[in-house]
């Protein structure tokens, strides 16, 4: 059934919720945050790169490194609106499109938002996948305005795989769980488009063996077909 008005509402609160419930119960060890605090002491705005699976706790995971003003790209399918809503509780802003439906506009709305100064976050492998697999969005969104992409990601020893295309990680309360940090990736703006394939390929590696880490240390390895 498909959740409108007052009910997606209750949705969007009830989520917003029970993250925050999972982020102050929870025992999270943080791994690479120092470069990413210095670039936000120096008022240098970031772009946030995480994988679709793993949306859960980048909320708490950015406010808990001192984050500020953040826009978010969502998709414009149905189930982007819950997640509008479910960020705006966390002091997300949301930019619609994608990586496919909406791709121009979400682009334009980002590179917009990116002139304001504020940080921007991007899921690199939505709305629909392939699963952790980099769109060249994000590389392009990068290179025009000159921010750093800040690859992140998080695991939980507790919690649950929910059956969906992108294996969405449901952390749950009281778990010991892995919030890490990459290290932030500049694109130059006279990349060519064979620079652009390779950073293309070195950020999934990386986001790839980031959250490959964070399963490790969380004793949560599962298969990642």
């Amino acid at each position: 059934m498909k959740l409108q008005g007052r009910w997606q509402q209750l949705a969007a609160w009830l989520i917003a919720r029970y993250i925050r419930l999972v982020a102050f119960t929870g025992r999270w060890r943080v791994e690479g945050g120092e470069p990413v605090q210095a670039l936000l002491r120096a008022g240098q705005p970031i772009l946030l790169a995480f994988w679709h699976g793993r949306l859960l706790m980048i909320p708490h995971a950015y406010r808990q490194l001192g984050g500020r003003q953040v826009h978010i790209l969502i998709s414009e399918h149905r189930d982007g609106e819950l997640i509008a809503r479910t960020m705006a509780y966390w002091g997300y802003q949301a930019v619609r499109g994608s990586s496919r439906r909406g791709a121009v506009k979400g682009l334009m709305g980002m590179l917009r938002i990116a002139r304001t100064g504020s940080d921007l976050a991007i899921t690199p492998d939505g709305p629909r996948g392939p699963r952790e697999k980099v769109q060249p969005g994000v590389l392009e969104i990068a290179r025009v305005t000159g921010m750093p992409i800040v690859p992140v990601t998080f695991s939980a020893r507790w919690a649950k795989v929910i059956p969906s295309w992108d294996r969405f990680l449901l952390a749950l309360p009281f778990t010991r769980g892995a919030i890490l940090w990459g290290e932030p990736m500049r694109v130059p703006r006279d990349a060519t488009a064979g620079q652009l394939s390779e950073f293309q390929s070195a950020l999934e590696s990386r986001m790839r063996a980031l959250t490959a880490r964070a399963d490790r240390i969380t004793r949560n390895e599962r298969e990642r077909a």
